[in-house]
């Protein structure tokens, strides 16, 4: 058997994945500490526990270079794209949406990296933005999708999330339900994305990665706005770990 690990330590969210002979047998996932380096040695500890030889260790994420055990680093670039592929082998580019960034991988049709596109400086259109404005309105990320089903969004006309969070609480107090506030910010945040992607050209199918890729909400505007079909995936978060995992099961396959 051969056994490969691959961690993603992102901004928010830590994420690991275990292949056995290139199938998923386990995962892993914590919130980011203050100290990165606990939870990516945790992932590590808990994911190879028991087996009977020892895993191959890519790292990918903000996270990579804070340990020094791990058998190889990648960006998280290269492992987006294949874990996209691992998970929906059709698809032509990825929208990754995380705690503190956004990035568009479009690849060709062996799945090789083609172009990409990233946002790392500015939290709108991320999932930090989206975590402030529902705490902002008494609610939480997990709870959008409930919350937001068949309801028309508000305008909302700022993105910067200062400048968004005074926008709301002032919708709020003008009496607009906080349903309708939600539900256009997350407008607003597809269409930030669909403009993102457009700026790629790509092309369907398109596979929804990352945190937010749970809510949807999110997925249907986004599809909306982009006029074409956005697929998600339960495993969609863990795209970054499993490229990174599959990126070790190649090399300790050529060995």
């Amino acid at each position: 058997m051969t056994y490969s690990i691959g961690i993603d330590s992102g901004s928010t969210a830590t994420k690991g994945i275990l292949l056995a002979d290139g199938v998923i047998t386990r995962r892993f996932l914590v919130p980011t500490p203050f100290r990165p380096a606990t939870a990516i040695t945790e992932a590590w500890e808990t994911l190879r526990e028991g087996l009977e030889t020892t895993p191959f260790l890519t790292l990918t994420g903000y996270g990579r270079q804070l340990v020094d055990f791990a058998d190889k680093q990648v960006t998280e670039i290269s492992c987006h794209g294949l874990g996209a592929r691992f998970l929906a082998p059709a698809t032509r580019a990825v929208i990754d949406i995380g705690g503190q960034d956004s990035k568009v991988i479009q690849l060709d049709d062996d799945g090789n990296l083609c172009d990409f596109l990233m946002n790392d400086k500015c939290a709108a259109g991320t999932g930090r933005f989206l975590e402030v404005i529902s705490r902002t309105l008494g609610t939480s990320v997990e709870q959008l999708d409930s919350i937001t089903e068949n309801v028309t969004p508000h305008a909302i006309t700022s993105m910067c999330t200062v400048f968004a969070e005074s926008e709301v609480i002032s919708l709020r107090s003008a009496g607009v339900a906080p349903e309708a506030i939600l539900a256009g910010v997350i407008n607003a945040m597809a269409r930030r994305s669909a403009n993102f992607i457009a700026r790629l050209s790509c092309e369907a199918p398109i596979l929804f990665t990352g945190g937010v890729s749970h809510c949807q909400t999110f997925a249907r505007m986004l599809e909306s706005h982009l006029g074409m079909p956005v697929n998600t995936h339960p495993d969609a978060q863990f795209a970054g770990a499993i490229g990174a995992a599959v990126i070790g099961q190649r090399v300790r396959t050529r060995r």
